[in-house]
């Protein structure tokens, strides 16, 4: 597909929608400190193993009316809708980082081996950062011959770990792509950044949200946003109800409120995109935060509860149904 120019682009970097600062802290070096000197449980005092996926189970076609998913950590999450089955965001790395041996470690390996990932419809990239987009898993989904869906400029990432052109469909904010006379994937905004050179390609590629739509059921991934109420609303409007949301809940910290939304901001963006089930995502993987690796799941019941929303909380690997909220595995307290 050809690339376009979008209006976010100004020829060297794209922008959000709104004035967006990646960070409110008077100095790198106060957050250096409190990153050293902290006390919370950033990460699990036990090694976390024994998270598994039915591979059977997921080897067998997908019903035309399912709508389920399955969470393997972070914002990877394969998703069964209506006949067809998508990944988002694959991570199969055990570290966040450009290089293997430091940066923040995986709690747990994904519990699917890549290797028996089953048959795609597609793949969809929300933007290029290290802990949503992985070479090794690109690398290795390629060679299934799999589409990509992902925002304008990722495509330079893609075809360098091996992905056809033919196999790379790259779109800007409200661009629609459809699959089949019944079946649309549309790439909607999102308020983050990008980069994966330590600054020195920042904003170089776009970052987006995408939406899912089917004959029978609606669903939003929402990839790293920080707060776009209107945004998720126009969002809502134009293509909700959404039978199942993905919404980010992890990372988040006042210094950088604006791209990284939380418990609270992210139970308000699903009613604002008119939701029934929230599967919160991009927590209990990696060390990414000061807060304490179990907070966001937490944080995130006890707002669920006060507005009255549904949430699915499984553990990793744990296929679950979106008729299934609400509905807590509770792993991280086990």
């Amino acid at each position: 597909m050809t690339t376009r120019i979008s209006s976010r682009f100004d020829g060297k970097r794209y922008h959000n929608a709104l004035p967006t600062s990646m960070s409110t802290a008077s100095s790198y070096w106060q957050m250096a400190r409190r990153w050293l000197l902290g006390k919370e449980e950033r990460v699990p005092r036990s090694a976390l193993a024994g998270f598994s996926t039915d591979v059977a189970a997921l080897a067998q076609p997908v019903p035309p009316n399912a709508l389920r998913a399955t969470w393997l950590g972070h914002s990877t999450v394969l998703l069964e809708i209506d006949g067809r089955r998508f990944l988002t965001d694959p991570v199969w790395r055990m570290r966040s980082s450009p290089v293997r041996f430091m940066g923040p470690k995986r709690f747990f390996p994904n519990p699917l081996p890549l290797a028996q990932v089953p048959p795609l419809d597609g793949v969809l990239i929300s933007h290029d950062h290290y802990d949503h987009l992985d070479p090794l898993a690109v690398r290795a989904l390629a060679r299934t011959g799999v589409r990509f869906f992902c925002p304008l400029g990722v495509s330079r990432h893609l075809h360098r770990w091996g992905v056809a052109s033919d196999k790379i469909t790259e779109v800007d904010w409200w661009q629609e792509i459809m699959l089949a006379p019944d079946f649309t994937l549309v790439a909607t905004p999102a308020r983050h950044f990008s980069g994966r050179r330590l600054g020195l390609d920042q904003d170089a590629t776009l970052w987006a949200s995408w939406v899912l739509l089917g004959p029978t059921h609606r669903a939003f991934f929402g990839g790293d946003s920080g707060p776009f109420a209107a945004a998720f609303q126009q969002i809502g409007d134009t293509y909700g109800p959404f039978d199942l949301t993905m919404l980010e809940i992890g990372a988040a910290d006042p210094n950088w409120a604006d791209v990284h939304m939380g418990p609270t901001v992210a139970v308000a963006a699903h009613q604002a995109l008119r939701g029934r089930a929230l599967l919160p995502i991009h927590w209990g993987t990696f060390n990414l935060a000061y807060h304490a690796w179990t907070d966001p799941a937490e944080e995130v019941q006890q707002a669920a509860a006060a507005a009255g929303v549904e949430l699915l909380l499984p553990q990793p690997g744990e296929r679950v149904e979106a008729t299934q909220a609400p509905y807590a595995s509770g792993w991280w307290r086990g």
